[in-house]
């Protein structure tokens, strides 16, 4: 270890005091028991209690004094809002509410065009289905038909 940097253990009491004590690595110092330097805490003048701090509205030692104080002061700057500007910012959301409700509605009418469109198409569809599978379904019969009146001919050559 380098001679220049001594390391301490540092180490807190039952009493709450703190020690600090030198560690070395020999072994010749450590069966040794080393003197620990303590370190104390700095006491703390004593002081008369402030007693309770509350104290009621009513009471005769307090003097209640009202002050005027100009719009630019912090403490008149407060969260809170007149009523002129609660009313403002109600019409405002109501009418912000209402934009939406118009764009819901006309989104919503958008969809039920499309649904609508969608299904006509479908209707079509399905038309020019049954009109196939009849158109393929007689087709069938008609060559079941012209392949049976083959066959027969075939059979009255022989």
């Amino acid at each position: 270890m380098d001679d220049n940097h001594t390391l301490f253990r540092v180490d807190t009491g039952d009493d709450g005091l703190v020690s600090r004590s030198p560690v070395s690595n020999s072994s010749s110092e450590t069966d040794e028991p080393s003197e620990p330097n303590k370190l104390q805490r700095p006491k703390l003048p004593s002081r008369k209690s402030s007693g309770t701090i509350i104290v009621p509205r009513d009471d005769p030692n307090i003097e209640m004094i009202e002050e005027e104080y100009g719009p630019e002061d912090a403490r008149t700057m407060s969260p809170r809002r007149t009523s002129e500007e609660v009313d403002r910012l109600g019409e405002n959301a109501r009418q912000a509410l209402m934009e939406q409700a118009k764009e819901l509605q006309e989104s919503l009418l958008q969809i039920v065009e499309r649904v609508e469109s969608v299904k006509s198409e479908h209707e079509k569809l399905e038309g020019g289905n049954r009109f196939l599978q009849s158109y393929i379904g007689e087709l069938m019969q008609t060559s079941k038909l012209t392949a049976s009146s083959k066959n027969k001919g075939k059979g009255k050559s022989k």
